[in-house]
């Protein structure tokens, strides 16, 4: 099940759970009306055999993928990538992502503009639609696995803010108008 809540900005380390005082949780329902980002969870030991995924990647058009692990010992330039992942950005397509391993927060701009942290664990899809600011970094574990997924040729396009005035900002913005109607939500 989805874990998010809404970021208290207190200044520490981004791989802390910045979590409010009180606490505010944020349920997915919650989730899918405040930013259309929509949510499944998956068995990331046996995903194949259980079939989710491939239905998933039939009926919403993902037809590449690769993976990467986040890690000092496997990435280069790490704390760089580690701040450039934390940049708040758009992008023009949709982020789809696929834990297969460890952990890490995705930080979304709900339709107030106010962050909304999501904790992502082994066994979780997420997918942020176009146009949504959102920000990654991984937690204190310093470590994910993740499948990333597209729709044809990958682009990885970062479009920091402000890009108010980009094509995939102005349908999100009507997207949200609509309730995320277009969007798709599922367990």
């Amino acid at each position: 099940m989805v874990r998010a809540w809404l970021f208290n900005d207190d200044g520490t380390d981004q791989r802390l759970p910045h979590k409010p005082n009180p606490e505010v949780y944020i349920d997915l329902e919650e989730l899918k009306q405040r930013s259309g980002v929509s949510y499944w969870k998956l068995d990331a030991d046996n995903y194949e055999e259980e079939g989710k995924l491939a239905k998933i990647r039939a009926e919403r058009g993902y037809n590449y993928s690769d993976m990467i692990e986040c890690t000092p010992e496997k990435m280069n330039n790490y704390e760089e990538t580690l701040k450039r992942f934390f940049q708040e950005h758009i992008h023009a397509d949709e982020e789809i992502r696929f834990v297969l391993d460890g952990s890490g927060y995705f930080d979304v701009r709900d339709t107030n503009d106010q962050w909304i942290r999501i904790l992502v664990e082994k066994g979780d899809l997420i997918v942020l639609p176009p146009g949504i600011y959102h920000r990654f970094t991984l937690d204190e574990k310093n470590y994910a696995k993740v499948t990333r997924l597209f729709c044809g040729e990958p682009v990885w396009t970062a479009i920091n803010r402000p890009a108010d005035e980009h094509p995939a900002r102005q349908k999100y913005l009507q997207m949200a108008s609509e309730n995320f109607k277009e969007s798709v939500i599922s367990t």
